[in-house]
């Protein structure tokens, strides 16, 4: 249980990441991620099916995860559509674009593929057969996130990365500052795209298939985590931050496992899962706007002692 709850709570990070970049550092609400998730493992599935490895297959589904990134930016950009409207119309077409990607097949099923998770759980059942099988896809995971998450870190401090934060807090100081902010945002979107493609294609490689309809609400439980990090730890800091939404995602899966596990105590059904998403989002929001009342109360109350 212990194992399942790490090995997806790494897996959606990936994912929230991305909405990380989008939704924290940019202000960009970015819906595209609904249909990137599942464009991802679709994309595997193919390339699979065709031979390809997945050393080149993940990259590939993380080039066109950036592609379709760069298709909102345009909306929102060139033709003028609101940033919640342009990634609801992107993720949208989408649905369309992985059905045909697939053959015009809901879903494709990896049981009888090799893929680097199956052959990873085949070496430990062989050579480690004391150890769980699914640890050696968890040991896999956490070096990729820890690399990734480093990767991330290094990039916000860079230039680069410290103007594309500024720009979610204040676009006309990036424009004073000679940046196109058009430009440095599409480069944020893209990339987050990109990871919440490749989320969706290791979702498929555990799941053991690839399905159109497993993207149905990722943005909302990525928002979820996303809200749960905050909650754990509060820092301005980049490492802390990148940290804290890998927790909050965690945290969340452990949740939903939990409610899963034992929910029928409460009468809930899996079909109760979203509400309960959409509850806990709520909950997040309320505490947050309590303690940003409490904190603006205790900075009057000292500026008036002094």
């Amino acid at each position: 249980m212990l194992e399942t709850i790490l090995i997806e709570g790494l897996i959606y990070g990936i994912m929230v990441l991305g909405v990380f970049i989008s939704f924290r550092a940019l202000n960009f609400c970015d819906m595209t991620v609904d249909g990137a998730f599942p464009m991802g493992g679709c994309i595997l599935a193919v390339c699979l099916l065709a031979g390809l490895p997945a050393a080149l297959a993940l990259p590939l589904v993380f080039l066109c995860g950036c592609l379709v990134g760069l298709c909102t930016t345009l909306l929102y950009t060139k033709f003028r559509i609101p940033d919640l409207l342009a990634g609801i119309l992107t993720m949208t077409m989408l649905y369309s674009v992985n059905l045909r990607i697939m053959g015009n097949r809901a879903n494709i099923s990896f049981l009888r593929i090799k893929t680097p998770f199956s052959e990873i759980t085949a070496f430990f059942e062989e050579k480690l057969p004391m150890l769980p099988s699914e640890i050696g896809i968890l040991i896999f995971l956490l070096i990729f996130v820890i690399l990734l998450k480093s990767l991330l870190d290094l990039f916000f401090h860079t230039d680069m990365g410290l103007t594309m934060g500024a720009l979610g807090a204040n676009e006309q100081m990036i424009v004073s500052l000679g940046v196109n902010p058009q430009i440095l945002r599409g480069i944020g979107v893209c990339f987050g795209d990109g990871l919440a493609a490749l989320a969706g294609a290791f979702a498929a490689m555990y799941n053991g298939f690839a399905d159109v309809g497993s993207g149905t609400g990722v943005i909302v439980s990525g928002l979820a985590s996303l809200m749960l990090g905050e909650f754990i730890i509060r820092s301005n800091k980049i490492q802390w931050q990148t940290l804290r939404v890998l927790l909050g995602s965690i945290i969340y899966r452990a949740l939903m496992l939990l409610a899963r596990q034992y929910g029928h105590h409460l009468h809930l059904t899996p079909n109760d899962l979203k509400f309960i998403t959409g509850l806990l989002i709520i909950i997040c929001l309320l505490i947050s706007s309590m303690q940003g009342k409490i904190d603006l109360k205790k900075h009057f109350t000292r500026g008036t002692s002094k």
